[in-house]
């Protein structure tokens, strides 16, 4: 297999071996982690242990399904779905405003079914498509990718390794041993082309197992829980538990989360797509909102949280230089997998923080470099300098301002607050609209239009 002109091993039309294709899925899911929003949204609902249980078996199935969805039939991009951090929030608070234990979950559940329609309804009306040709040329695109690799780094650090349980020094040394083989693996695939293919779409897998080993005989691996699951078991907890309730306020919530998390896994879209150099055509933008709404129904329905595209996959495609769908269709079956299968779903649960903080923090500046890569091909004009730098800016902002701030907001505030993508999205739309004349907005279509065509 040659190296493609965009640096890819394989394309995304490209049929990968099936045995090949597992292996390199299980890497995809092994490099999400998924499984972190569902347990700490699980914490703040105070969830008995079956119920967790029951969460993150829906959350994984629900991955799985929109995954498939998404690559195969609606978006038909290299796309995983996967529950985002922008609902806990609003999650908690409408559990608890609505009953708590005693109804509330209907109440998140009915809402959600709610919004998942209106995002639906937004594909097949074709006004996604021309909201983003119009708001969101190459610039801001490139904008959002690179703001979305920044925003993801401290928490990769701080959440996986600085802040994460247990000693800091130790979580420094798995996170550092984590890391190192990864880039090792790389750098041999560079400097040896006989081991190329083998060590460049197996650097994570190496280097996620060399950090499970180091994390074990430091004594940070817990296999209790691993050893203690069922092999086999099915979703206790869905919609057809906590049955459906439909209420105004929450609806409306609910609807400005899901306004937030389109922004979010549209940049998802722009990232994959600067990736792959895979041109996203008009229908691709409509199909893959409607199959967004799906996910996100299809969730609702089994007890989860809201699916988005997950920005992480693009790294592990600059990374391993795979990006054919066959992969991205095998990862979303491991997870439907996992979703059944309670004893993975326990090891994938106890894989220590630091080690996957080792890989993601270096898929996090390779989502933000293929940004400025975007960036990079462009013909920009004065006001690009404020286009690009603003959003940065305020990225940063909202990575570091203290929970204080935010806490202190009105409800409606925090949602915005806590996704620093769609702030960064927003005021690069605004400021693209203001900065630019006529002339340059038709300069930067063409130059979006060549970008997302791969030249």
């Amino acid at each position: 297999m040659t190296q493609k002109q965009n640096g890819l091993l394989y394309g995304p039309d490209d049929k990968v071996p099936v045995g090949q294709a597992g292996i390199l899925g299980l890497q995809h899911v092994l490099a999400m982690d998924v499984y972190v929003a569902p347990i700490i949204m699980a914490g703040l609902l105070s969830m008995s242990v079956a119920q967790k249980t029951g969460f993150l078996q829906a959350a994984f199935i629900a991955c799985g399904i929109g995954t498939i969805l998404q690559t195969r039939f609606f978006m038909k991009l290299p796309v995983s779905q996967g529950p985002s951090f922008v609902p806990v929030g609003a999650v908690a608070g409408i559990y608890l405003a609505n009953g708590g234990a005693h109804g509330g979950m209907a109440t998140v559940l009915g809402s959600l079914v709610v919004g998942s329609f209106l995002l639906i309804a937004l594909g097949l009306s074709g006004v996604f498509q021309k909201v983003i040709n119009k708001l969101v040329p190459a610039i801001v695109g490139g904008t959002i990718i690179t703001c979305v690799g920044l925003s993801l780094l401290p928490g990769a650090l701080n959440d996986n390794v600085f802040k994460a349980s247990g000693n800091v020094n130790s979580n420094m040394i798995i996170a550092g041993i984590t890391a190192v083989v990864m880039l090792i693996a790389i750098i041999l695939s560079i400097r040896i082309p006989q081991l190329k293919k083998v060590l460049k779409v197996s650097s994570i897998v190496i280097a996620l197992i060399a950090g499970s080993i180091a994390a074990t005989l430091m004594g940070r691996f817990d296999w209790s829980s691993v050893q203690s699951a069922p092999w086999f078991s099915l979703p206790q907890f869905t919609s057809l538990h906590y049955g459906l309730h439909f209420s105004l306020p929450a609806i409306l919530t609910f609807v400005v989360i899901y306004l937030v998390l389109t922004t979010e896994t549209t940049g998802t879209w722009f990232a994959m797509s600067a990736v792959t150099g895979e041109k996203i055509s008009n229908k691709q933008w409509n199909m893959g909102i409607i199959g967004e709404g799906l996910s996100c129904l299809i969730s609702a329905l089994l007890g989860a949280t809201p699916m988005t595209g997950y920005s992480t996959n693009a790294g592990v495609v600059s990374i391993t230089g795979v990006a054919s769908k066959r992969v991205f269709v095998s990862a979303g079956l491991w997870f439907v997998i996992l979703g059944f299968c309670g004893k993975l779903s326990a090891f994938f649960a106890a894989v220590p923080a630091p080690v996957i903080g080792g890989v993601y923090s270096i898929i996090c500046v390779i989502i933000m470099l293929n940004g400025l890569n975007v960036i990079r091909n462009l013909s920009t004009s004065e006001s690009a300098i404020y286009i690009i730098g603003v959003p940065i800016v305020l990225t940063m902002a909202l990575v570091l301002i203290p929970s204080k701030v935010v806490n202190e907001a009105p409800q409606m505030l925090q949602y915005l607050l806590g996704s620093p993508i769609t702030i960064a999205a927003i005021s690069a739309i605004i400021l693209n609209l203001l900065m630019s004349s006529t002339k340059t907005l038709a300069k930067e279509r063409t130059d979006t239009a060549q970008v997302n065509s791969g030249r």
